[in-house]
């Protein structure tokens, strides 16, 4: 249960934290901080994971799973390293300064890659969250009739999510063909809220069946 509501956490900030032109710089720091602390958290929680990294046999699962765990870990660093150089309020008592137009490229790229590869990194782990859910609710079976809904629920909130994917011009982001982030200062932040969700959403969800996929074919 402490595990799951560390990553609830996290995954109701990283929205929060792309909304930069929302929440204004100091608070911006500070959820960043407290991400960065949850971050940790989470690892140390997990420490497991690393303890058997070399350990078994590595199949096509497994394999995009250390992937994307070990590209989220770089993609942190960038922003752990860039947020530090940019900071104005948390980290100035740092003896860090300069490189300002560096830091803020790698912020910038790193902080599009986090967001990402955490959506996948969901939906990657997608069985063993609901399976927690479902413990936490006390909820033996599903009806045929709730999987369906579901299933649509998941389909409708991936299609929209692909929309506010180009929308918000998230691939061209990821590497750096534009180098800073257009906001639409007049738009509603419930609705830059719910694309950003859906994006999270879409890529949770390819992320579960491209493991569910991944799993059958190694049965």
């Amino acid at each position: 249960m402490f595990k799951m509501a560390i990553d609830l956490i996290m995954t109701i900030l990283l929205p929060i934290l792309m909304a930069y032109h929302l929440t204004g710089e100091l608070a911006h720091e500070w959820i960043g901080a407290v991400m960065l602390s949850l971050f940790v958290l989470h690892h140390v929680l997990n420490i497991t994971w690393y303890k058997n990294l070399f350990r078994g046999r590595y199949s096509a699962r497994r394999t995009v799973e250390t992937v994307v765990n070990l590209l989220i870990s770089i993609a942190t660093i960038g922003l752990i390293v860039s947020g530090v150089i940019l900071s104005r309020h948390v980290f100035t008592a740092l003896p860090i300064s300069g490189r300002l137009a560096f830091g803020r490229t790698l912020h910038h790229i790193s902080s599009y890659w986090v967001f990402v590869l955490l959506s996948v990194h969901l939906g990657l782990h997608g069985k063993s969250i609901l399976g927690m859910l479902r413990r936490a609710l006390r909820v033996k079976t599903i009806s045929r009739g709730v999987k369906i809904l579901l299933r649509l629920s998941a389909a409708s909130v991936s299609a929209y999510g692909v929309y506010a994917f180009v929308k918000h011009q998230i691939v061209l982001y990821l590497f750096n063909v534009i180098q800073f982030s257009f906001f639409d200062y007049g738009q509603p932040a419930i609705i830059f809220f719910a694309d950003y969700l859906a994006i999270m959403g879409m890529l949770a969800v390819a992320a579960h069946y491209t493991n569910c996929l991944l799993s059958s074919r190694a049965k």
